[in-house]
């Protein structure tokens, strides 16, 4: 019995070791690309850069990087869920989630230029609501519970619409804040759509949708589509 004891414990401490070295293996890669429609590509932290399909995993510090067609769709492991459209840069500067720990929860995540949907996860709706955020050239968005879009435009990627993000809730609140001299605040609800110019420029409430397109193929799906009525092509609502 002394001996088939000893071997158990053997046995366990390996296994133990296995669960720990899994854990501090996949603790900095937050994400995973779930759907893909093109190519798709990451910047790394020192500046190299590969190419991504579907399984991928994403590092803190680094960029994804969509082509001119490309629609993909990340999971992160709180459950949230990003949907990045063509011509976009994503960048996660950190992302922390530990069920057992929510005090110690947080996402900083950047979106450089381009578009995006994001269903969020855990993170921001437990513990500290102000741990989620999303930084944009204008403003940064947090969150209290939500689907949105956000589209971050400059040159001639705006088309027919002004330089500057745009910002649309389906679902929830979000709250963005810009320096506008002072720290401008202000809380967006389900339906409302929001333009920030500019960092010193306050954000301002748009009459109706800005029309920016957010039509992803089937292969990738919507991403938070619950709350966007009609279906097919979706217009940021």
């Amino acid at each position: 019995m002394a001996i088939l004891h000893r071997k158990t414990t053997v046995i366990l401490s390996i296994l133990l070791t296995g669960v720990l070295l899994a854990s501090a293996l996949f603790a900095g890669q937050p994400a995973t690309v779930t759907h893909l429609s093109g190519p798709l590509a990451v910047r790394k932290g020192d500046g190299t850069g590969k190419a991504l399909s579907i399984g991928s995993k994403i590092d803190e510090g680094d960029t994804v990087v969509t082509e001119k067609r490309t629609y993909a769709r990340l999971k992160f492991n709180d459950g949230s869920e990003v949907t990045l459209k063509p011509n976009s840069q994503f960048k996660i500067d950190k992302f922390s989630y530990d069920q057992s720990k929510p005090k110690d929860d947080s996402a900083s995540l950047n979106l450089i230029k381009g578009g995006l949907r994001t269903l969020t996860g855990q993170v921001g709706k437990r513990g500290n609501q102000d741990s989620y955020q999303l930084k944009t050239p204008t403003a940064t968005i947090g969150i209290r519970g939500t689907i949105y879009d956000a589209e971050y435009c400059q040159g001639d990627s705006c088309g027919n619409i002004k330089p500057g993000l745009y910002l649309a809730v389906i679902d929830g609140i979000v709250v963005i804040t810009n320096s506008e001299g002072v720290q401008t605040t202000l809380h967006v609800k389900a339906g409302q759509y929001v333009y920030v110019e500019s960092p010193t420029k306050a954000p301002v409430v748009l009459p109706g949708k800005p029309g920016i397109p957010f039509d992803p193929p089937a292969n990738v799906g919507n991403g938070g589509n619950q709350g966007s009525p009609g279906g097919g092509s979706c217009e940021v609502r």
